[in-house]
């Protein structure tokens, strides 16, 4: 069977041939998105995991930065450091100035470090879903593209059909099939595709609202802190 197909592709016409080679990078591209999200996700998730532990066990913040910086692939890492480093830069500068620091010129600064921990939340989430995209586009788009040969190859037939002035199956069937294996083809790279594009979606999504917990459970440890020392 595996030899049948491949001596149709080697005769089909050029459009075909064309739309075989399309298909084929397509689901070249696709499947290393596949890979690779799979190797990404995975070591977030250990990171995650490894630095969460770490950093409810850390005494003091300086002390969980410390061991942040041992877990890039952990968003929540990259997340906390941006919080960190920006908190620090709050801190000098409101030491550095002249006159009491009031409560609410330190709730103040708070709305700085809330901007800079969402802008690294943004990206994180925007690095995490790198390439997606193409998922989502090569499972709605090689289905049609596929289609496009068969239809090609179907009308070479039918001009075959017209050159020789005859229609038997003889005739018929070779073009035919060559045609439909385009459609065949467009329909296994898509649905890979649609799967894991689905799938790495729901992890993205899970991944976000851990995230967003984390952030919210720094940001209001720094709020009570800053609090308790009013």
């Amino acid at each position: 069977m595996t030899l049948s197909i491949i001596e149709m592709l080697l005769n089909a016409g050029l459009m075909v041939k064309l739309v075989m080679m399309t298909l084929f990078i397509f689901s070249v591209v696709s499947w290393s998105i596949i890979i690779v999200k799979h190797l990404m996700f995975k070591k977030s998730e250990n990171a995650s995991a490894d630095f969460l532990e770490d950093f409810w066990n850390s005494k003091t913040l300086n002390e969980a930065y410390n061991s942040a910086q041992n877990y890039s692939q952990s968003p929540e890492a990259s997340v906390f450091i941006t919080g960190y480093t920006e908190l620090k830069k709050i801190s000098a500068a409101r030491n550095g100035g002249e006159g009491a620091v009031t409560l609410e010129m330190q709730l103040a600064t708070m709305e700085n470090l809330k901007r800079s921990v969402r802008k690294a939340q943004v990206m994180e989430s925007d690095r995490m879903s790198r390439s997606l995209s193409f998922l989502a586009t090569t499972g709605s788009a090689t289905p049609f593209i596929g289609l496009f040969g068969t239809v090609w190859g179907i009308m070479t037939s039918f001009k075959d059909i017209g050159e020789r002035g005859s229609a038997s199956l003889a005739v018929v069937a070779p073009g035919i099939s060559e045609a439909l294996v385009a459609t065949a083809a467009g329909l296994a790279v898509a649905i890979p595709a649609v799967i894991f594009f689905n799938y790495y979606s729901n992890k993205l999504a899970d991944s976000e609202s851990d995230i967003d917990n984390f952030s919210s459970d720094f940001l209001n440890l720094i709020e009570r802190d800053i609090l308790s020392r009013a």
